[in-house]
C-alpha cells in the first residue's frame, strides 16, 4: 500500500493521485496537516514540500517528476510512457510546460480573483482540520497570505495580468478545448506523462477554484471533460495513437511553448551558469538567483530566476540526447514546425542535480 501526503488544494498532488489512479496502485491519501509536515514529510524528505509519496518498503518521494519515474520502473503496467520517440518528447515537453509555466495562470487565478471564503476553508484543512469553520477560515487565511506573496514573484503584475489572462483564456483553454473534443488524452485514448502533469494547474486551481473553475465551464467543457477523466478509477487503458505520430492539434501549444517559455528556460540557465561563476564554493542552489526579464505576450515584465527550471529542462533535453540519429531526425523535422529545433539541441554549460531532494550542481 502507497501513501500519498498532499490535499485537493495542492497543485502536484492532483497529478499525483491521478497516476496513482490510472496505474492502479493501491493508496492512501493523508491530508499533509501541520502535524504531518512536523512528523513526517520534513524528518523523511529533508524539504517542505507537497506531494510526497511513501513506498510499501517505506521510502519516500519527493518531487512529482522523480515519483513518476520511480513507480513507472517498479510498476511497467499500464505504462504512461509512451513507445515512439516523438511522443515520449511531446510528452515531457508538455510536463515542462504544465508544472513550470501554466502555474502563472493558476496563481493568478487562484489570488488575483474571487476564491473567497472557499480557500480559507482550504487551507484551513491544512493548520486546523478539527475545528470549527471559523477558526479554521482565521488559519486559512493567514496561511493563504503566506501563499498569495508568490505572486509577483512569477511576475504577475498588474501590467501582465492582462496578457495572461488573455492567453490562458484564448491560447491555452481554446487550443485544449479544441484537441479534447477529439482526443480523450494528449496523445491517444491512452495519458501520458504530459497529461498528468496538466492536471495540476488545470484540476487544483483552475478547475476547483470557483472563479477560474466558471470560466473553464464556459470557454472549455472538453476540458472539464477531460479533468474528470483523469480523477476517474478504474479507467480503461487505451492507446497510444499509433506511428508515433502528433497531432495537429497540438502543434499551435508547442508553438506556443517555444515562442514564450523556452527563452526564459534558456535565459535561466545562461543566469545559473554566470551565478555558478561567482558562487564556486556553494553546492546547494537557491530556489532563486535574481531577477530577470521575459515577455509574456508582448508584455515585457520581471520574474525571479527560478534555478529548479533548469532542472526541469535537462530531463526534456536529456530524453532528446537519449534518442538513436533516426529518432532525433524524426523529432526535429516536427520540432522544425513549431520553432524548437534550436532550442532542443542547446548545450546547458553548468548541469544541476538533485540529491537528497535538494538542488545541487552536478
Amino acid at each position: 500500500m502507497y501513501t500519498l501526503y498532499g490535499s485537493e488544494v495542492s497543485l502536484y498532488t492532483g497529478k499525483i493521485r491521478a497516476y496513482l489512479r490510472f496505474k492502479q496502485l493501491p493508496f492512501k491519501e493523508v491530508l499533509s496537516t501541520i502535524g504531518v509536515y512536523k512528523k513526517i514529510i520534513r524528518p523523511n524528505t529533508g524539504v517542505t514540500f507537497i506531494p510526497v509519496v511513501k513506498t510499501p518498503h517505506g521510502q519516500y518521494l519527493q518531487d512529482t517528476a522523480r515519483i513518476i519515474e520511480y513507480l513507472e520502473i517498479h510498476n511497467p503496467q499500464r505504462t504512461v510512457i509512451p513507445p515512439g520517440s516523438t511522443q515520449k518528447l511531446v510528452s515531457e515537453l508538455f510536463a515542462l510546460w504544465s508544472d513550470e509555466w501554466l502555474v502563472i495562470p493558476a496563481m493568478h487565478y487562484r489570488w488575483n480573483k474571487d476564491n473567497f471564503p472557499f480557500i480559507y476553508q482550504e487551507f484551513g484543512q491544512v493548520v486546523a482540520p478539527k475545528f470549527p469553520r471559523f477558526i479554521r477560515a482565521y488559519f486559512g487565511k493567514k496561511l493563504a497570505k503566506k501563499f498569495s506573496g508568490f505572486v509577483p514573484i512569477l511576475g504577475i503584475t498588474s501590467q501582465t495580468i492582462p496578457s495572461i489572462e488573455n492567453w490562458y483564456e484564448n491560447t491555452v483553454l481554446h487550443h485544449l478545448n479544441r484537441h479534447f473534443a477529439v482526443h480523450d488524452y494528449l496523445l491517444g485514448s491512452r495519458p501520458c506523462v504530459g497529461d498528468f502533469a496538466l492536471m495540476g494547474p488545470l484540476y487544483a486551481h483552475l478547475y476547483r477554484d470557483p472563479a477560474p473553475g466558471k470560466v473553464m465551464q464556459r470557454k472549455a467543457p472538453h476540458v472539464v471533460a477531460w479533468v474528470e477523466r483523469m480523477n476517474q478509477t478504474n479507467v480503461q487503458l487505451g492507446e497510444f495513437i499509433t506511428d508515433d505520430d502528433i497531432p495537429d492539434t497540438l502543434l499551435p501549444l508547442l508553438q506556443n511553448m517555444f515562442d514564450q517559455q523556452w527563452p526564459v528556460l534558456s535565459d535561466t540557465a545562461s543566469k545559473l551558469s554566470e551565478w555558478r561563476a561567482t558562487h564556486c564554493d556553494e553546492q546547494l542552489i537557491p530556489r532563486s538567483i535574481g531577477q530577470h526579464s521575459f515577455n509574456f505576450d508582448g508584455v515585457s515584465a520581471q520574474r525571479a530566476i527560478a534555478s529548479f527550471h533548469q532542472y526541469k529542462l535537462q530531463r526534456v533535453l536529456d530524453t532528446f540526447q537519449q534518442f538513436n540519429e533516426d529518432d532525433k531526425e524524426r523529432s526535429l523535422a516536427l520540432l522544425d514546425r513549431v520553432g524548437g529545433k534550436q532550442y532542443i539541441q542547446m548545450n546547458v554549460q553548468v548541469r544541476v542535480a538533485m540529491v537528497n531532494n535538494k538542488l545541487v550542481f552536478a
